[in-house]
Parts: structure tokens; sequence; C-alpha cells
């Protein structure tokens, strides 16, 4: 492939995009009874024309959408390298005229990832949304020396604002990962524009990686976001004061769900189907049916790697609204352990909880898992009222502690309830 020169390669993507230039324009028509949308990620070099056009890749992906029903637009938040091959896959296996917006990960940075030459994925991207609202629906184009790969746009009730998060101020290929000051000005005065009932913003990073909800399968912890914790809290500060309802990301490759402050961080996993056989290839059906949180209804597709890639493997389906409501949580101090008792009410029993501890401004710990510990399991019958308790008696004399308590959803959602010191 790096026989190709930068012109050889600019001539045909010229071609390419005045062949079907008009399709890219056109998005399914609205639903008047709401819209859904999906959204890939991580699909890493298995897309395109060749070898890796079978269903044991991101075809795969792309055919079980098409099944299921694509709904008006794909987003895609990373590590799509090569675009043009993920573009020609769905447009291939879905539909010529399906919206596909793109979200700039690390891998598309120039000698990062697959490459026709140095630089030609950003290259493509930039000319994909060229000056900045090539794209249906753009309301909103980048800051400067990002015009074209930070955007947002607006679909019926919902709002959408789409960070490259490698954008330093000045270059869009600048930063290792971040929200320097200039994208954080850019999305504040984005999301302050606008009035839609459900925002969601896109990124490559997560701000808090998790394990896979399935397999507990941990990467990139301590290099996505949450490397600059000064500007990450900043930006979880600013969604959460701009009312966002899900901030949507990828690059671990692992599926997962978390609630925090009021907001869903939702990491969408990878969908490479068998490239990547350490966690279930993902992909996330989003439906908007009405303008309460009650009626964002997030849909989970996981195959596991069983042979068929149909992605009816693992089938996770819930709401926007708090999964546990917390009464009480409270840790009382004995001679040579810590008692821990909380109280809860929910309408839908959880999977259980995680305990987990840490001394002062230490990083937290697990120590506690309903996988592990039969007393952290949901109980039947999960109502208002139900109480748990649980002793620590692997603490220290003399140091001063801190837990703190998290739900998991049969859905494989987290959220952090409470945090307690003892008395």
């Amino acid at each position: 492939m790096h026989k190709f020169t930068k012109e050889f390669f600019s001539v045909f993507m010229l071609l390419g995009m005045l062949t079907c230039g008009l399709l890219l324009l056109v998005a399914h028509p609205a639903d008047t009874d709401g819209f859904s949308f999906a959204v890939t990620a991580d699909m890493r070099g298995l897309a395109g024309t060749g070898y890796h056009d079978t269903s044991r890749y991101f075809r795969g992906v792309c055919e079980a959408i098409a099944t299921v029903g694509p709904g008006a637009f794909m987003v895609s938040p990373g590590d799509i390298d090569q675009p043009a091959g993920v573009r020609w896959t769905i447009r291939q296996y879905i539909d010529t005229a399906y919206t596909w917006y793109p979200v700039v990960g690390n891998h598309e940075l120039p000698g990062a990832g697959q490459e026709f030459y140095p630089g030609s994925n950003m290259d493509w991207l930039r000319d994909y949304n060229a000056g900045g609202n090539s794209l249906p629906h753009i309301v909103n184009v980048g800051p400067p020396g990002c015009r074209e790969t930070t955007y947002s746009f607006d679909y019926q009730n919902a709002h959408f604002a789409v960070l490259n998060e490698y954008y330093d101020g000045i270059s869009d290929t600048g930063t290792d990962g971040d929200i320097v000051d200039a994208l954080y000005d850019w999305l504040a005065e984005d999301l302050a524009a606008t009035d839609k009932r459900h925002v969601f913003v896109f990124g490559h990073e997560p701000a808090y990686p998790q394990p896979d909800a399935d397999n507990g399968r941990k990467r990139h912890i301590g290099d996505s976001l949450d490397k600059y914790p000064a500007h990450r809290d900043r930006f979880w500060s600013l969604l959460k004061d701009r009312g966002v309802l899900a901030y949507i990301c990828g690059h671990t490759h692992n599926y997962s769900a978390l609630k925090r402050d009021g907001i869903w961080q939702l990491d969408v996993g990878h969908a490479r189907g068998a490239g990547d056989s350490g966690a279930p290839s993902t992909f996330l059906i989003v439906q908007v049916v009405g303008d309460d949180i009650e009626d964002v209804v997030f849909r989970v597709y996981r195959d596991a790697h069983d042979g068929e890639y149909d992605y009816d493997d693992i089938l996770y389906t819930w709401n926007a609204p708090v999964l546990v409501v917390l009464c009480s949580f409270n840790a009382r101090q004995g001679e040579d352990a810590v008692a821990l008792e909380w109280t809860v009410k929910s309408g839908i029993m959880p999977r259980g909880f995680l305990l987990e501890r840490r001394e002062e401004a230490s990083p937290w710990s697990e120590i506690a898992s309903y996988r592990t510990h039969e007393q952290l399991k949901a109980e039947d019958g999960f109502s208002i009222g139900s109480r748990y308790t649980y002793v620590d008696d692997t603490v220290q004399s003399g140091h001063a502690y801190e837990y703190r308590l998290t739900v998991v959803s049969n859905q494989g959602a987290t959220e952090c309830l409470g945090t307690a010191k003892p008395h």
C-alpha cells in the first residue's frame, strides 16, 4: 500500500467522491414516531474489499445492523482506519444512502494506523466533511484547525456533538487524547446554544475506562481521558451542567455502560468480529421515541465468537433513567474490621453490587463483588428497603479508609451509588 503517492490517492479519492458524493448527503427519512441510530467503533483495518470482506469481520456487524434496522444514521467513535474501507462496507451491506458520521481515534493519526500514505486517514476525514459542513444536518463546524473533524448536528429532537480529542488548539492531530481548553470552549458554546431535548456527545476515549461488562477484560485504564484528570473532570462537569444524556466512546474494545453524576458513559466496545477474541464484538442501537428521558432506549448486540457472527448471543435493552436509588450507605468502625451496610430501592433487580476501598486520595481498589461474594448478589424479590451487609476484615489499625458502592444491572450497566467513611 505504501507505493501509492499522496497525489495518486487524492485523485482516486476525488473520483470516488464525485461518483457517490450525493449519496453521502442523504439520511434515511425521519420516522414521525421517533428515530434510531447505530453506533460502531474500533473495527481497525477489518473493513473494505478483499480478504476482510467476510461476515467474520466488520461486514458481519453491518449485516446484523441491516437485519435489526439501521435507523437514520451511524456514528463511529474512532479507530476506523482506514475510513474509506469502513464507508465502503457500510454502503455495501447497509445502504448506499445511509449516512455515516466518523469520529477521530488515535489510530487515525499520521503513522498510528493503516494508511495509504502517512496522514492519508486524516486527509480522507477532512475531505469527507469538507468545510466542516458537508455532512447532513450540521449546525456547528469545529474550531480553527479542526473545522472538519469536530462538529455538531441536529436530528429531530436530539443534538449530537462530535469531538476530535487529538486537537491541541492548533492542529487536529496534536495531542495524545485530551479535552484541551480550545476544545472545551468550543463544546461549552455548542451545548449552550442547543435547545434540543436529548444531547449526545461522542469522542474516542472514555473518561472513566471500565472493564468489559461480560468478561471483565481491562484496557487503556490510565491512558484514556483519565490521563489528564483535571481536564477530564472539567469536561464531565460540563456534560452534567448542560444535561447531556450520554457520552459515547470506544478505544478499550470493551463494552461497558457507566452512569456517573446522572450521565451515561457508553463504551461501545469493538466491531472487529473475529479480529479481537478477547471480548465479544459489539454494536449499539439507540432509539429515541419521545422527549422524556424514559423515551431513550439503548439496545446492545454482542457476538460471543461462536463462529456464526450473527450478533444475537448477548442482547441487552434498557432505558436511560436511574438504575437504583440508594436509601443509605453506612460504615461502622470496629476494633479490627469495618461493617458496611446499605439499603436500596429499585423496580428492577440488578445483578448485584461492587465494593471498593481506598486510603485518602489513593486509587480505588475492589475488595468485594457479586461475582465472588454471595452476600453482594441481588436478593430475589429486590424491592424498596432491601438491606445488604458486608464486613471488611482486611483493614489495618490506624489507617483511614473510604468505601465506594456500585450497582451492576442485568444489562451490565454500572452506577456509583455513593461513598461512606467509617465512624
